[in-house]
């Protein structure tokens, strides 16, 4: 059996679980609390934003905790010298809002894989030309599902993730109208929700939304 790569890993698990949750702490010790709770809920690539304040002393901790059980990629990569620390820190994925350029090279360089935002047809084109190996559409709510659809149309090869607004009741339909997986943040990890019900709501989260992809593949629909 071929060993996969850091980047090859962070693709292949992206688009086999189909669903890439995009967390937002106000503190980056809560990721390692939480960690399990992904795991147990079947996540193996798990996005947090680098705007989190200890957000790098984070990743190096989770490292060591969890080595490859679960893939950090490192959410609001805006810059190569946040794209080279992220790296460094054990990040296997750079996700940027927008086409940068910088980061996209700085992922090539250091073979890691990097998630290019995007949001219009010609966008979408530049990250892939840069070298983006997925393409986050944001906010896909905006133009709803179908939307995936139409970019599947021009460029079939593309692997879309929409994030934003993104639920339980809307997810499927991503996902049948052409989306390789799905992308949101507080509809993994609700600090309220939290409170209520324990970490076990983060679990289960996942899981539902694990098990919305596997059952809206299984009835995607043709391109026109």
């Amino acid at each position: 059996m071929t060993t996969m790569n850091r980047r090859e890993s962070a693709v292949y698990w992206t688009k086999t679980t189909g669903v890439l949750p995009a967390i937002k702490l106000k503190n980056a010790a809560d990721l390692l609390p939480f960690a399990q709770a992904f795991i147990d809920g079947g996540i193996r690539v798990l996005e947090v934003t680098m705007t989190t304040p200890g957000v790098l002393d984070a990743f190096r901790a989770f490292k060591r905790e969890y080595g490859d059980q679960l893939l950090l990629a490192s959410g609001t990569t805006l810059d190569a010298t946040a794209a080279y620390a992220a790296i460094q820190a054990g990040a296997s994925v750079l996700v940027s809002p927008a086409v940068v350029p910088d980061v996209i090279a700085t992922a090539k360089r250091y073979g890691v894989a990097c998630f290019c935002g995007a949001y219009t047809a010609t966008e979408v084109l530049q990250a892939v030309t840069a070298g983006a190996d997925m393409v986050k559409i944001f906010p896909a709510t905006m133009a709803g599902p179908s939307y995936m659809t139409n970019l599947k149309m021009v460029y079939p090869e593309v692997q879309l993730v929409p994030s934003g607004g993104i639920s339980l009741e809307n997810a499927g339909e991503f996902i049948r109208c052409g989306a390789a997986a799905i992308s949101g943040a507080r509809n993994f990890f609700d600090m309220d929700k939290v409170a209520q019900f324990g970490a076990g709501w983060v679990t289960e989260q996942a899981k539902k939304y694990i098990q919305i992809v596997a059952e809206a593949r299984a009835t995607a629909y043709p391109l026109p």
